[in-house]
């Protein structure tokens, strides 16, 4: 995905963009590249693409419970295994790095630096465990509501705690990260989630709102100790929103299903 000569005369199509960031944040062999420039515009449509992603996940878990008759426990294991297969593990490295980054004592510097070191430490390891455990509990919660389409709606609002960490968060040049930051702005946020907030409900309901509540709640968090510890964010940033979205809208939607 780097900008080189390969693009200079390609011309700005909106579909192409939107298959190209399908193909940069999954393993679905679509095959579709253009530049990154052009890919980040829509940025702010990301969540609907991983309505598609939500909705092979939540078949995966129907043929789960209702065919292979696996209890609740192993199904939302095999769901969540399901996700980060399809989406190529593209965020974990981003939990455990920035993990690493916040855990350092230090200047904003010193804990860039760490953050952006290929090693990992315990810090990281021990949150990747941590936002996975979690996660599964969540999706083994929902499940046991037998609210599938709670599935569906958790992994298109992790794409809305990205983009609710990258409009608040100043972007660390030069990295990918920093394309999608520049190219939310806060109009295209409003339109994005007013539509995710309207499709959840479609989907779930109040539980389903509540969900996508929860997902941005997580983008500002995210978005907040990033500033503190970093001072500006980069694309680790961006995939701890994501991963913590998920699990946060599932905490919401766990919480909103035994009062509604």
């Amino acid at each position: 995905m780097e900008d080189d000569g390969y693009f200079e005369d390609e011309e700005f199509s909106p579909i192409r963009s939107l298959l190209g960031l399908l193909t940069f944040s999954t393993i679905l062999p679509i095959r579709v590249y253009t530049s990154i420039e052009y890919m980040t515009k829509l940025t702010w449509c990301w969540p609907f693409l991983h309505i598609f992603i939500g909705l092979l996940a939540a078949a995966c878990g129907y043929v789960s419970l209702n065919f292979l008759h696996l209890n609740t426990f192993f199904t939302a294991v095999i769901v969540y295994a399901f996700l980060m297969i399809i989406t190529g593990y593209n965020h974990l490295d981003g939990v455990m790095d920035m993990a690493d980054g916040v855990m350092v004592h230090g200047e904003p510097e010193r804990k860039i630096m760490v953050m952006k070191d290929p090693s990992v430490g315990a810090g990281g390891v021990a949150t990747l465990f941590l936002v996975a455990s979690l996660t599964i509990a969540g999706l083994y919660n929902i499940l046991d509501y037998n609210f599938i389409s709670g599935i569906i709606i958790c992994e298109m609002v992790a794409k809305t705690s990205l983009i609710t960490t990258a409009l608040l968060s100043k972007p660390l040049t030069p990295g990918i990260g920093s394309y999608f930051m520049l190219e939310t702005t806060p109009s295209n946020y409003l339109i994005s989630t007013i539509f995710v907030c309207i499709i959840s409900f479609l989907l779930g309901g109040v539980v389903g709102v509540c969900g996508a509540l929860g997902a941005m709640f997580s983008g500002i968090i995210i978005a907040l100790i990033a500033r503190r510890n970093f001072v500006l964010a980069n694309g680790d940033v961006l995939g701890m929103s994501n991963e913590v979205g998920r699990l946060m809208a599932l905490l919401f939607m766990a919480v909103a299903l035994y009062f509604f």
